[in-house]
């Protein structure tokens, strides 16, 4: 993502033709992070719209040396943390025992789930996750960060953190092998219905 340093001189200076280029720029970007992580599309749109004012009232701290994307992600990211401590609602607070349950041998890997879902389907199971999973599971799988700097970030211990993770890796196993089962049941119902017509 290139973006011209005259344009954030512009917007620095308060041009509003200026800032609404610059926010087209970025949408798709910070609209990426907030999908992941927000419940619905008006959630979606508040936090897009709060992190993008974080963006201009922040770039006179911008570095020319650091990625501008690398840059927008990270205050969209913690854009959407603020609202995490700020709305306790969704705070799960429940400390957990350090007990990571291992997956069972055999059944279905992710590389398959990503052969027979498009990115729609795998956003709509981590959407269905419990809030605080949810989180952690993008903030781990997807942004990289560790169990350390999620339990600063939110609010809990490490062991919590982890607990999440696998509880998240859980769930989402259970609904895709669940959804491909469903998947082929239509096939062969289908398949059936067929052989039968063509009597």
């Amino acid at each position: 993502m290139h973006i011209d340093q005259q344009l954030l001189e512009d917007c620095f200076r308060g041009n509003e033709r200026a800032q609404y280029e610059l926010y087209e720029k970025c949408y798709g970007i910070l609209l990426s992070v907030c999908k992941r992580f927000a419940k619905d599309g008006d959630e979606e749109g508040v936090l897009l719209n709060t992190g993008f004012l974080k963006i201009l009232n922040g770039l006179e701290s911008y570095k020319s040396n650091v990625p501008f994307e690398a840059w927008i992600r990270r205050i969209m990211i913690n854009t959407i943390i603020d609202d995490h401590r700020k709305n306790k609602k969704y705070k799960e607070t429940i400390e957990y025992r350090e007990t990571i349950v291992e997956p069972k041998s055999g059944g279905m890997e992710y590389n398959q789930a990503d052969l027979q879902f498009d990115a729609e389907q795998l956003l709509q199971f981590v959407r269905s996750l419990p809030p605080m999973s949810a989180k952690v599971f993008n903030l781990f799988a997807i942004d990289g960060y560790t169990h350390k700097e999620i339990s600063g970030m939110l609010g809990i211990s490490e062991g919590t953190s982890k607990w999440h993770l696998n509880n998240a890796r859980s769930k989402l196993k259970d609904m895709i092998e669940n959804e491909m089962n469903v998947g082929a049941h239509l096939k062969t119902v289908t398949a059936g219905k067929s052989r039968f017509l063509d009597k």
